[in-house]
């Protein structure tokens, strides 16, 4: 009988095509709400910053926001990671996969920190 082993790709796959949807779906309507619609529908920065503050105090605007980043970021680093082997540009497999997967949660875990603080 032949044995498996068993390998990461399916975990990196799947977080590479949440955050492509993440990418696709939301990030279109974010930029349209933050940099078009907030700015010229008030005036005053400060009610703009108080409305995103608000957004971020709030839990569910904190998962939201949580969701947004980490899941763009592992889809930033499975491009790169896949793009650098594309160009041949290779080293060690699991040193790679430390540098882009662990930068990935490592900034995840400190945007939900930073998101828990507020």
């Amino acid at each position: 009988m032949k044995q498996y082993t068993r390998s990461h790709e399916p975990i990196a796959w799947s977080l590479f095509g949440a955050g492509g949807m993440v990418i696709a779906l939301f990030m279109p309507a974010v930029i349209v709400i933050t940099g078009l619609l907030m700015p010229f529908v008030f005036s005053d920065p400060h009610a703009v910053y108080q409305g995103a503050l608000a957004m971020a105090q709030n839990w569910i605007g904190k998962l939201f926001l949580l969701v947004v980043i980490a899941l763009q970021l592992y889809h930033t680093v499975h491009r790169i990671h896949h793009g650098l082997h594309d160009i041949h540009v290779h080293g060690p497999n699991g040193l790679m996969l430390l540098i882009f997967y662990g930068g990935a949660t490592v900034l995840s875990v400190l945007t939900a920190g930073w998101l828990l603080a507020i």
